[in-house]
């Protein structure tokens, strides 16, 4: 967090909670990569994105939860505003920050389904299983549930509330 943040307040964590549940979204990309030994990363991402204009609030977020990166992001090509995203994708500092603020004041929306199974992913992840061909499988299946949590009934996109990337 940068020295403009330091001087934030803390926000009530049930606040926090309810804006992720409305905003946040939990992500889990996996993509072919040449130099790692296993030939594929896997990378889980926290993150909250809004208007520039309501960066405060990703700050007291960040200063509420105790980690996370805010970034600043231009979509003048598209003609939009300017966004703030906050985003946590370190697992030391899931394990370490997010997930104990998110075990302690949970979820109330389905969110806290896809919560769940991400967390998961992120233990997995933590234990090295990822490194296993079973094990990337089995997160291949757990990143299938957020998936389906995800899709509308009908088949079309949904605004995701868990967004799941595969480049490959």
């Amino acid at each position: 967090m940068g020295k403009e943040q330091i001087s934030r307040k803390a926000l009530n964590p049930h606040y926090v909670v309810g804006f992720i549940d409305g905003e946040g979204s939990f992500s889990v990309s996996i993509n072919h990569h040449n130099t790692l030994k296993s030939g594929v990363e896997v990378k889980p991402e926290f993150e909250i994105e809004l208007r520039a204009d309501d960066r405060e609030i990703l700050e007291r977020i960040a200063v509420t939860i105790g980690s996370g990166i805010i970034y600043d992001c231009s979509y003048e090509r598209y003609g939009w505003y300017p966004h703030s995203k906050y985003k946590i994708s370190s697992t030391k500092e899931m394990v370490a920050k997010l997930f104990p603020f998110l075990d302690r004041y949970q979820l109330q929306a389905k969110k806290r389904k896809c919560y769940v199974v991400f967390k998961k992913i992120v233990v997995m992840m933590v234990r090295k299983q990822h490194l296993t061909a079973k094990g990337l499988e089995k997160i291949r299946s757990l990143r299938e549930q957020i998936r389906k949590l995800v899709k509308k009934p009908n088949g079309q996109k949904a605004r995701e509330t868990a967004r799941i990337r595969e480049n490959r």
